[in-house]
């Protein structure tokens, strides 16, 4: 790959060749793949790229680690909606309110650049088995784009799953795994598997890929507004991956000159699971926490991608915000009511986070967010029909549903 130039570790700074299978440094520490930018500038232009006809994450080739000859992954990941949302905005006070719906991957979430990343790589490592472990999004995003490479693949989540994550997985022909406990101990299951039987690792806190592959969020928000820099973004956070894949590829393209400035982060967790979010608050390091919050593709109580997350909040001199159950049910019917988007618990947290700081006063009239949804809310039915409430059920019989629209304070126009 003459783009890349190594994968550094973020914590003692060894750098190891860039070969497929990549994982953490020997210190322990996370490895960030790094470019050679100068060479970059030479292969890529603003124009060059406007010229694509390649809707998908893999039009951003020259700053993603795959080799020249290595194939895109078989499903369309990326390049999903950014709709701006004035109504939204006004609602919250905003100047400015897009919001990125990154549930309409082919495996309803965000998690498919990650996947696809990881299915690229393996395919490069010859591999024909790839696992991980998740809380749910990750797995059916893994499960998806192995199965439509011909991967076989083994997935660890936690028994508290959503059934509809679970559904898929099977659906795609994953050998699952449901694990009798935590996240963490899921997680140290699919380890202590992947390093007996040998299979490609897709865990975003060790395969430092995966962020590259969440990245490409960051370079679509970019050139789907012209390149025209927000204030704020806006994203749900639980390991870590995504906030810093999403702050590595906003420096990529700062490093390039695509973008002249770098916009300010907002990490969003639920107040059940914050740990992140806590160590920035206090100043002080993070520990673990119990996973206490229906959001359950966040609840991760031993975020494995703690330095580089931590690391994108403070060099983007970030907010962050934590938000309870009942504001992250409440901004999923906002974004249903207002913006016709169908966010998961998770997914919309990052707007739950919004309206908060909005509330707040910490951002407001004057300012530009771009709001990330991260998972669809067909993940989560369960949920959602708590937040919004069961539908009228009648007979046949118009006087009873005059009496229902009457109960219910409706006015029919």
């Amino acid at each position: 790959m003459k783009h890349v130039l190594c994968g550094k570790c973020v914590k003692c700074g060894k750098e190891y060749a860039a070969v497929p299978d990549l994982t953490n440094c020997e210190c322990g520490g996370i490895l960030e793949i790094t470019y050679d930018y100068t060479y970059i500038k030479t292969q890529l232009t603003k124009e060059k790229l406007a010229a694509r006809t390649e809707r998908t994450m893999w039009r951003y080739r020259e700053l993603l680690p795959v080799e020249e000859t290595t194939e895109p992954t078989p499903l369309r990941v990326g390049w999903s909606p950014l709709y701006e949302e004035p109504r939204l905005a006004k609602e919250l006070g905003l100047k400015k309110l897009w919001v990125k719906d990154d549930g309409l991957n082919p495996t309803a979430s965000l998690k498919d650049r990650a996947s696809a990343m990881a299915v690229a790589k393996a395919r490069e490592a010859g591999a024909k088995v790839i696992a991980c472990s998740s809380t749910g999004n990750a797995a059916s995003s893994l499960a998806g784009n192995a199965a439509a490479a011909g991967l076989k693949t083994y997935i660890f989540v936690p028994s508290r799953a959503p059934k509809g994550k679970v559904a898929q997985l099977m659906t795609f022909g994953a050998n699952v795994i449901s694990v009798q406990g935590s996240y963490e101990e899921t997680f140290e299951l699919s380890k202590a598997a992947i390093d007996k039987w040998g299979w490609y690792n897709r865990n975003a806190a060790i395969n430092p890929y995966l962020s590259e592959g969440k990245k490409t969020v960051s370079l679509e928000i970019m050139e789907q507004l012209n390149w025209e820099v927000p204030d704020y973004i806006a994203i749900s956070v639980g390991d870590g991956c995504t906030i810093a894949g999403l702050w590595k590829g906003l420096k990529d393209l700062y490093a390039i000159g695509f973008i002249d400035k770098l916009p300010r982060l907002i990490s969003a967790q639920a107040e059940g699971c914050c740990p992140l979010n806590r160590a920035i608050e206090s100043g002080e390091d993070w520990y673990p926490m119990e996973e206490n919050t229906l959001a359950d593709s966040i609840a991760v109580g031993v975020p494995r991608n703690a330095d580089k997350a931590l690391m994108a909040i403070r060099e983007s001199d970030g907010l962050v915000v934590n938000v309870s159950d009942a504001e992250i049910m409440a901004a999923q019917k906002l974004l249903g009511k207002m913006c016709g988007v169908f966010g998961e618990p998770a997914g919309v947290t990052g707007t739950a986070g919004v309206k908060k700081l909005c509330e707040q006063g910490i951002i407001g009239r004057n300012d530009t967010v771009v709001s990330v949804v991260t998972g669809n809310g067909l993940k989560d039915v369960a949920n959602a029909i708590a937040a919004c409430g069961e539908p009228i059920s009648i007979p046949n019989d118009m006087e009873l549903l005059l009496r229902a629209f009457a109960e219910k304070g409706i006015v029919v126009e």
